[in-house]
């Protein structure tokens, strides 16, 4: 099958960049049950993905030269793919570093200890699902939601204090709405 690996916090580091990832995270998945596997046979259902979180120090370069690429290298990226293969469909499995994050950048966030699983090349784990049951779902997208609308507050704040008043600042402002 196809994986595909989605970032949060770079190139800046953001406070809330574990509750962006999760928040994307439960939208790719809503979203994927909406998809049919395929349309010339709908009896076979809708698309399925499971997904992992992980957080953590990167490596970034631009690799190739007829065909570059931004690439990340690193035990973080590796640990993230095994959180993924280690998931189960319509499920976040998160490693405990990316559970601690989550935990502590929005504290609503209900997840649920899988126990030890014995990840490959890591050893034993303690490693976690965020709810996304019916009832506690809404309240976990609500907790993840109002931290992070928080956040983006904050930064709207910060980010139109140091804007005024200068030219150059000014055109920023222009090049980034």
């Amino acid at each position: 099958g196809d994986a595909y690996m989605c970032v949060g916090g770079i190139p800046d580091k953001q406070e809330d960049q574990t509750v962006r990832v999760a928040l994307f995270a439960m939208a790719a998945i809503q979203a994927a049950r909406s998809v049919l596997v395929s349309e010339d046979f709908p009896d076979m259902g809708f698309v399925n993905i499971r997904v992992g979180i992980h957080t953590g120090s990167v490596i970034a370069s631009v690799v190739g030269d007829l065909n570059p690429r931004y690439c990340l290298f690193g035990d973080t990226v590796n640990t993230a793919s095994r959180m993924e293969s280690n998931s189960e469909k319509g499920q976040i499995n998160l490693s405990p570093e990316a559970n601690q994050c989550l935990r502590d950048q929005a504290p609503g966030a209900w997840t649920r200890s899988r126990g030890l699983l014995n990840i490959k090349g890591k050893g034993p784990l303690e490693c976690f699902f965020l709810e996304q049951s019916s009832e506690c779902d809404w309240a976990c997208r609500d907790a993840l939601i109002s931290t992070l609308a928080r956040n983006l507050s904050r930064a709207y704040s910060s980010f139109t204090q140091d804007c005024i008043g200068s030219p150059a600042n000014s055109f920023k402002i222009a090049q980034n709405v």
